[in-house]
């Protein structure tokens, strides 16, 4: 029973911790022990220069019909359990934003970052091919990723990310280990380009450590160049991003309006009471991409059932949450169960608890659900930038 027990507390960490902000203000001995390597930092060999040509490099990409968790998608709600904005739902086959399927020319391309799902201690990177790391990147695909399938073709790339222990110390290995998960992502990055026809939209979409990257990735590679207006959106979520020392260097502009595109949202997610005070003291020491300090400034607080900033959403206009079953291998969506608004900090207040299952963390953190608390609304936003962009 003991062996079960700690099983259990080792999936939760493992599946819904990994790769969140806040553990770096969990540093704390017993964690540091558990997670982080004791081993120095060892410089990651470089990939070959076309390696991503290899479709067994990427977990979804159009090739890939079999298997591919970014195709994945949950049973409709019963008609008669649907209630939005106080109506009943429209019958199954209505076109609304959230079911309608783009085709052809008007697909876009989807670049799709995951979050952390390496844990081992035994190295700062994760190695290409390790099973239980690339097998809960899957769990966290289909969740994520899923929400934009409609939309465009998915492209996720394996990439040799930073292991949790990185986000529990400040040894510099820590920083090295992402600096060469970066270095991946960025050389995933260019061949999706180059393989991406000229003018196809773009939608680039991540979530907590695999969101740190894309906001390095919209600096180094989107900020200032013609790429930049091929955008329709870009969904940088789980990872805070600093309205004033931010957003200026990622060369788009803040999605104000729901059919607004070429331009960025960002949210994570508290249930209330919300304790992000640890959050917010940590936030507060680190230094944003124009060198100022990001110390008492505003974070981006996108409303994802609205499609606009700093606003406040009833939960009878939440169009579906995704509810995953205990094992992770499936899940429902429930329609009109959580509300959204932004706080003055910035932060995402979704009201009570919702009964997400048991992977909350400290403060109401509902972190690892950022995406499926919205998801179906998240399909309706990324339609509704998707239709303003091709009608420019």
């Amino acid at each position: 029973m003991a062996r079960k027990f700690l099983y259990i507390v080792a999936i939760i960490v493992v599946l819904f911790i990994a790769g969140a902000f806040i553990l770096r203000i969990f540093g704390e001995d017993l964690a540091e022990v558990v997670f982080v390597p004791s081993t120095e930092f060892q410089p990651q060999e470089v990939l070959e220069d076309n390696i991503y040509a290899d479709i067994s490099m990427w977990y979804a990409r159009p090739e890939i019909t079999k298997d591919n968790p970014a195709l994945w998608l949950p049973k409709e709600p019963k008609a008669d359990e649907a209630v939005v904005d106080g109506k009943e739902a429209a019958e199954d086959d209505a076109e609304t934003p959230e079911n309608t399927v783009l085709q052809g020319k008007d697909r876009a391309a989807i670049f799709f970052i995951h979050p952390t799902s390496f844990i081992s201690k035994d190295s700062w990177n994760a190695p290409l091919g390790h099973k239980e790391t690339e097998d809960r990147a899957k769990i966290f695909l289909r969740g994520q990723a899923s929400a934009f399938n409609h939309v465009g073709d998915i492209w996720a790339p394996r990439y040799r990310q930073a292991t949790l222990g990185a986000f529990l110390t400040d040894k510099e290995e820590g920083q090295q280990a992402l600096d060469a998960a970066y270095q991946d992502v960025l050389q995933a990055f260019d061949y999706f380009i180059r393989e991406v026809p000229d003018g196809q939209p773009m939608i680039l979409a991540g979530h907590s450590q695999g969101s740190l990257h894309l906001t390095n990735l919209l600096k180094d590679r989107v900020a200032g160049t013609p790429l930049a207006g091929r955008i329709v959106a870009a969904y940088i979520v789980g990872w805070p991003v600093s309205v004033e020392t931010d957003v200026p260097a990622l060369g788009l502009a803040i999605c104000e309006t729901p059919d607004q595109f070429n331009c960025l949202l960002s949210w994570e997610s508290f249930a209330e009471p919300a304790d992000y005070k640890r959050i917010v003291d940590t936030y507060d020491t680190t230094i944003g991409f124009n060198g100022e300090p990001r110390k008492d400034t505003k974070l981006l607080c996108s409303n994802p059932i609205n499609g606009d900033v700093d606003s406040e959403a009833s939960a009878e206009q939440n169009l579906g949450t995704l509810v995953p079953n205990d094992d992770l291998s499936d899940a429902e969506l429930v329609i009109g169960s959580v509300p959204a608004r932004c706080d003055d900090r910035g932060f995402l207040l979704i009201g009570d608890p919702p009964k997400m299952g048991p992977y909350t963390l400290p403060g109401n953190n509902y972190h690892v659900y950022d995406y499926s608390l919205f998801w179906s609304n998240i399909r309706a936003d990324v339609m509704n930038r998707m239709t303003s962009f091709l009608a420019r």
